[in-house]
């Protein structure tokens, strides 16, 4: 066995005493896992260099904004007008509420890319109306919560960005990030479609009616209300559509700067979503949007953005130290050793990255593993773009829902007030759909919109 999985391990075995045992925060198991792993390694001259390299990367940063630009945006009527006008829609259904939760969750997990705080963010409007209307609350807690952590793989999430710079380390200036995204949301689709019949037949065991007439918000008014609402996903759609079915145009006008221009998308949307937000509430909640208001928000949004942000770098701290020591490549060589098959690594990926996010965050999964398991699973003849974009699927969004971390489902549990054991015994069978469809879309059984061949 080589000793790059001895390290692996050693990463592992640390954050998993100080998580489960000494009961300690992620952020600080990831900090003294990569004390512990310099030391065995042999590495410690060089920390200076792994905390600097670190520091540069720009998804760190994009992760901050997009976060920050989320707890802004919440203090809008945005979303509460987003809600309402889909409410109007499927609320009429059996588990209409339920819908609205997929829907909505997913809507905003894309502007945040925060599983739990999306959870708590739409989940206190979606969980106590899905109640209302006959859910068990431990179905309610966890429609909210699988619904929630899809904004771990919709883009602007943060972790996709470290996701697309594992691709292009491997391909360099083949794909761009426009491309990437339009992938993603391709992709994206499927999973929004498996949750929708899921909840269906969900609704169908449980014997779950439609919402009550009372509880049901107009549809006339809800859109006159909350038309302009509709636009904040086109602002953030448009971009991204524009870059990718145009490259041509705008390389032949910016020569070697499209490639800057469109990584900037990056860092500009998220201030273009909050001020169309602000602009779209209209005039009241735009007075209230002042200067010193938003300072005032964005002091209380830290508080949710730095153990994020932190836990990032950390993990980024230990990802440097692994590819200074060749662990990718070494544990890569090891495993295709094996000759394992397109079809076989399609099922052993996506389920060992599940045990992994038992514990470790997805975005740490994909820094530390994403280049491994995409040199090899495309040298089995997959896709390599397609593996890429399935990495926030694998990572990101199964490390919310799979115990005994699951941060989502907690929260929602913590909404709904429903009991522990029922919660986690329904969630695995979302987890294991969710798992299933990853292996059918890594095994290219499905058509994907904006796949590239």
């Amino acid at each position: 066995m080589p000793i790059e999985i001895i390290y692996l391990a050693v990463v592992f075995v640390v954050a998993i005493i100080g998580f489960t045992i000494l009961k300690r925060p992620l952020y600080e198991c990831m900090l003294v896992a990569f004390v512990v792993l310099v030391l065995v390694s042999g590495t410690w001259a060089n920390i200076g260099t792994y905390i600097w390299d670190a520091l540069k990367q720009t998804s760190l940063y994009v992760i901050f904004v997009f976060v920050i630009s989320a707890h802004l945006l919440s203090k809008t009527s945005v979303i509460d007008d987003c809600i309402a006008i889909i409410l109007s829609i499927f609320g009429r259904l059996r588990g209409g509420a339920g819908f609205v939760s997929i829907i909505g969750s997913s809507y905003m997990g894309s502007l945040s890319g925060s599983g739990p705080g999306n959870v708590a963010t739409t989940g206190v409007f979606t969980i106590p109306a899905m109640i209302r209307s006959g859910f068990p609350p431990h179905l309610a807690a966890n429609v909210e919560a699988h619904s929630s952590t899809m904004g771990n793989m919709i883009p602007p999430a943060g972790m996709i960005g470290i996701a697309f710079a594992a691709l292009d380390a491997l391909y360099p200036h083949t794909y761009t990030m426009s491309q990437y995204w339009m992938l993603l949301w391709g992709v994206a689709l499927w999973f929004i479609l498996q949750r929708i019949i899921t909840l269906y037949f969900m609704c169908c065991y449980y014997k779950v009616e439609p919402m009550k007439k009372e509880d049901i918000p107009g549809f006339k008014d809800s859109l006159k209300k909350g038309w302009k609402a509709i636009f904040l996903p086109i602002i953030v759609f448009l971009p991204f559509f524009l870059t990718s079915k145009f490259e041509a145009f705008f390389v032949s006008r910016l020569g070697a700067g499209a490639s800057a221009f469109n990584n900037s998308i990056l860092l500009f949307i998220p201030s273009l979503i909050v001020i169309f937000g602000i602009v779209l509430s209209g005039k009241e909640t735009a007075h209230k949007m002042t200067p010193f208001a938003m300072y005032g928000y964005i002091r209380d949004g830290m508080l949710k953005v730095v153990p994020t942000s932190v836990l990032v770098l950390f993990a980024y701290f230990v990802s440097n130290v692994f590819e200074d020591l060749n662990v990718e490549v070494a544990i890569g060589e090891f495993i295709s050793s094996f000759n394992m098959s397109h079809v076989t690594l399609s099922f052993l990926i996506p389920l060992f990255m599940a045990i992994l996010g038992m514990l470790l965050p997805g975005s740490t999964q994909v820094k530390i593993f994403g280049g491994i398991i995409i040199s090899i699973m495309a040298a089995a003849g997959s896709n390599p773009m397609l593996v890429a974009a399935m990495l926030p699927c694998i990572c990101g969004a199964m490390h919310g829902v799979t115990p005994p971390y699951c941060a989502c489902v907690y929260t929602g549990m913590g909404i709904a007030q429903s009991k522990l054991k029922p919660t986690l015994m329904n969630c695995m069978i979302w987890v294991l759909l969710h798992y299933l469809l990853s292996v059918v879309i890594l095994l290219e059984l499905l058509p994907i919109w904006g796949l590239i061949r």
